[in-house]
């Protein structure tokens, strides 16, 4: 394994956890292989922390549907997110990982309230801290949450897993045949050029730390082949 990341954050996406027919919120094999990925990174020493969207539950574009407005469709994001980080604890644990499920927004009767400084400790005590709630706050994406944990806790990367691409391109490559993929790039290109692979804020929040992203297909095992040096996907830095 490479020694170049001793703190990571899995940045997972909440559609990649449904099932393939989509009748299910959760697919358990995948879940197990996800928890067998992070159970690798750790045995090799590297302290691993997870963000997880809510896709998989719950979609901001249908609150019109419900007559919604954007913060309260948001809030229901948040929750979403909040099942899925105590499903994830749970496969970690069932791994025999220690695992603590953290979310931004209190819930105490289901989950602990998330500090720098309760999950640092945590972190440093070989667990695995997974991160509901998103920001805690409405009209931002958990890429930003992403960005926010990375920076809070120290970590060397975000490892950025997307359903059904294997980086990041230059347009859809389910519509645009034509679409290349981008092998390098740093966080005020994403800015400049618009490049869809996080939120403005998030490389806003990126823009001037040392932290790498790197983005590639959710397959589970994906995680430990970028933690022991593949190239594989797409890599974001400060500078080139």
């Amino acid at each position: 394994m490479s020694e170049k990341f001793k703190r990571v954050l899995l940045k997972v996406s909440g559609e990649a956890l449904r099932s393939e027919s989509g009748k299910a919120i959760f697919e358990p094999e995948l879940l197990d292989e996800l928890a067998e990925a992070v159970k690798t990174l750790v045995n090799e020493g590297i302290q691993a922390c997870i963000v997880v969207g809510a896709g998989n539950i719950w979609r901001g574009n249908r609150a019109h549907l419900l007559g919604m407005d954007g913060a309260d469709a948001d809030d229901m994001g948040m929750l979403g997110t909040i099942i899925n980080a105590l499903a994830i604890q749970a496969v970690l644990k069932k791994h025999g990982l220690k695992a603590k499920a953290f979310s931004s927004v209190p819930c105490p009767k289901f989950i602990d309230y998330y500090t720098k400084r309760d999950a640092v400790r945590a972190l440093e005590e070989g667990y695995v801290c997974v991160f509901g709630g998103g920001t805690s706050n409405p009209f931002f994406t958990t890429d930003s949450a992403a960005a926010l944990r990375a920076l809070e806790v120290g970590c060397d990367a975000i490892l950025m897993a997307k359903a059904g691409v294997e980086g990041v391109f230059t347009a859809d490559p389910r519509k645009d045949p034509t679409a290349k993929l981008i092998r390098q790039t740093t966080y005020q290109e994403i800015l400049d050029r618009g490049i869809k692979v996080m939120d403005a804020t998030a490389a806003g929040l990126l823009l001037d730390s040392d932290i790498v992203t790197r983005v590639f297909e959710m397959v589970p095992s994906n995680f430990v082949a970028v933690a022991a040096g593949s190239d594989i996907g797409t890599t974001v830095k400060k500078s080139w």
